[in-house]
This record gives C-alpha cells, structure tokens and sequence, in this order.
C-alpha cells in the first residue's frame, strides 16, 4: 500500500501538483511528499532501498528450491519464520516477517499455498460408493 501511494505520488509529480495538492490526495503529511519527491529526482527511487542486493535474492532463492528439510525442517512446507531464517542464515540480514512475505511475493515471484489437509484414513472410493448410493437414499428419506 505504501508503495503504490508512493507511485501514485510520483505519478502526481509528474503532473506538476503542488506538495499541498499531492499531501491532500494521498492522505499524507507534505514532508513526506517533499522527502519522496527528493528521491525521486535522485534516482527515481521512492522508498526505501531493499536490503537484499539481486545476487543476495538470488542466493535465497537457490537456498529455498532446495526445499525445507534441506535446512533441518521436519516438514516440506515453508512458512514466513522458515524463509527467514534461510534468508538470516544465508546473507546475514534478519528480515521483519513483512519482509519475508514482500521477498516471496514480490521479488521471487511465488504466491501463497496453503496444503490441504484431509485424514490419513481417507478412503477416497468409500467416499464415492456413499455419494452415489447413500445420499440420495439419504436425501429421498428413505
């Protein structure tokens, strides 16, 4: 969200708004206009520098293909404290867990899974031989 209101701020610049007008529109205090427009003719960039360099994200990346028991965790799943410390382990940087997700999803590209979850016991024919003989024996009331 703070990203986008800083590209639309840029966008505004562009436009010529006043600090005031472009404060007033965003629903932010004219510092932080001024200090985003600064930026922005510095270099373009309008937030924070991230602390991972492309070679670093790159190495995180590699890390985390290799999967999660790879690095000692019991389960193939990873989870945002998981990356993290891959990500600690691996370049020396202890990212917040906002961090982590933006890195996930934003710089490497990946979106969120969640595994199903269904017994063990789970007996998947039994369940088809229910749905067509006994529901709608079921529903009918008989």
């Amino acid at each position: 969200m703070a990203e986008a209101r800083r590209m639309r701020a840029v966008e505004l610049f562009e436009q010529g708004r006043s600090h005031a007008q472009i404060a007033g529109m965003l629903g932010v205090r004219p510092e932080s206009v001024r200090r985003w427009k600064r930026q922005w003719e510095q270099g373009g960039a309008t937030g924070r520098a991230p602390k991972l360099d492309d070679a670093q994200v790159e190495k995180v990346r590699a890390a985390l293909e290799q999967g999660a028991q790879a690095h000692g965790f019991e389960a193939e799943s990873w989870t945002l404290e998981r990356v993290g410390l891959v990500v600690e382990r691996g370049t020396g940087v202890k990212p917040a867990r906002a961090s982590v997700r933006r890195l996930l999803t934003g710089r490497l590209g990946w979106s969120q899974q969640r595994p199903q979850r269904r017994a063990v016991e789970r007996d998947e024919s039994e369940i088809a031989r229910w749905v067509t003989h006994e529901w709608p024996r079921i529903k009918r009331g008989q």
